[in-house]
């Protein structure tokens, strides 16, 4: 039975959420679902926007015909052709012979790549700029590609000052049949999410995300509507300026992270003790992790949160910790910036992680090291405590230099 949330007197929601998927992309935990969004406008000539994952696509389908009642789908606009967002374009072409499907040449192009039906006498081919006007509303095309696939544009509706956002704006989380934002607790139950969303799968690209924050700059946007997670109609300034902020890899909080990886615990306990010096200097909301036992996805994220980063590592098969290594090659996949950062090293007979954790960090650009890197040898003794505090007291004062800014 169809689920459906009408938004406007002419505009639905016809997506669907999916709480049994449990890795994003077969990488990402997401243990509390996801959502993929889709709108259907009922103009003159009727538009969807976006279709769904193949996972909700029964409701999906559901949802539309029960909105349209009858009435043909005269286009679809593909704003971003990742396959969860355009699973049900070949079954949609079928069962609406009368569709015409509105791209950009490079979203036709991967149409084409991933389905076999024809193609050309259904597109709409459009560029920069270009509007499509369907009675009422009159929807301007925007490209931003590589925010996060080359193809992806965004939809403007100049009628009811509605950004159809594709990926961007998106996050983690299926919805509870709230559907905006100003109805639930965001801060407390899905900035999290949103920020993992964001520097997982668009943190990479800053600068493109940079340039879609300048052309959105110049649209009067009363609603923004992204392809997962809660549709953003108050306090939309807020969210942007968290955009802004990772996008331009800014720290968004002045904050510690200390992520170890830790064989027999020799290092974790250098990592604890670290952290409670940080404590008595005054240090509050420490965030620790075990790169073993947390997600490098989560790490990732904290990391664009805090200001200053701890790395410490055991020494495994003469080089860095696994788990480590993982979570600083993501770090710089992701190209993270601008950050202050220290390290500790272990190792029982020729410690060299914090050597070669320092030559990977070197490759991170705006990137710098407080003090010098601890080393232990096997266990912490009173000299690796001395240092570890020193370090700790290195770390609060530039914690406190940069709050003083």
């Amino acid at each position: 039975m169809y689920c459906v949330k009408q938004m406007r007197e002419d505009l639905y929601w016809v997506g669907g959420t999916d709480r049994r998927l449990a890795l994003f992309e077969n990488m990402y935990p997401i243990p509390r679902g996801v959502s993929y969004n889709s709108y259907l406008v009922m103009d003159e000539q009727t538009v969807l926007l976006d279709t769904v994952d193949r996972a909700v696509s029964d409701i999906f389908i559901e949802n539309i015909e029960h909105v349209l009642g009858g009435r043909e789908l005269n286009y679809l606009i593909v704003n971003h052709m990742e396959p969860d967002h355009c699973a049900v374009i070949g079954e949609l072409a079928l069962r609406h012979p009368e569709l015409k499907i509105v791209g950009n040449a490079k979203t036709l192009t991967m149409i084409r790549q991933f389905y076999d039906f024809e193609v050309d006498s259904r597109a709409v081919t459009v560029k920069e700029g270009d509007t499509l006007s369907t009675g009422r509303h009159t929807f301007t095309f925007v490209m931003a590609p590589m925010v996060h696939w080359p193809e992806v544009m965004v939809t403007y509706d100049a009628t009811d000052k509605i950004l159809y956002s594709a990926d961007a704006f998106g996050t983690f989380g299926a919805m509870s049949g709230n559907l905006y934002a100003d109805e639930v607790n965001f801060d407390r139950d899905w900035m999290d999410d949103a920020r993992r969303y964001y520097t997982n799968i668009v943190g990479k690209y800053g600068p493109q995300v940079q340039m879609l924050l300048k052309k959105a700059a110049g649209l009067d946007i009363s609603m923004i509507c992204p392809l997962h997670g809660p549709i953003w109609r108050t306090d939309i300034a807020k969210f942007i300026e968290k955009y802004d902020r990772w996008s331009s890899y800014r720290p968004e909080e002045t904050a510690v992270l200390i992520a170890y990886g830790s064989v027999y615990g020799h290092t974790e306990n250098a990592a604890n003790i670290l952290a409670a010096r940080l404590a008595d200097l005054g240090i509050q909301n420490i965030a620790m992790y075990d790169a073993s036992a947390t997600h490098p996805s989560v790490i990732l994220s904290e990391a664009f949160r805090c200001s200053h980063l701890v790395f410490a590592s055991s020494t495994y098969n003469n080089g860095i910790f696994t788990a480590m290594e993982t979570l600083l090659t993501d770090l710089k996949a992701h190209n993270l910036q601008n950050r202050k950062y220290a390290l500790i090293q272990n190792g029982s007979w020729a410690p060299a992680s914090g050597k070669l954790m320092g030559e990977m960090i070197a490759s991170f650009k705006g990137f710098e090291q407080i003090g010098e890197t601890v080393t232990l040898k096997s266990s912490v003794k009173d000299e690796q405590r001395q240092a570890l505090n020193a370090l700790a007291d290195q770390i609060a004062a530039s914690v406190q230099e940069t709050q003083a800014v």
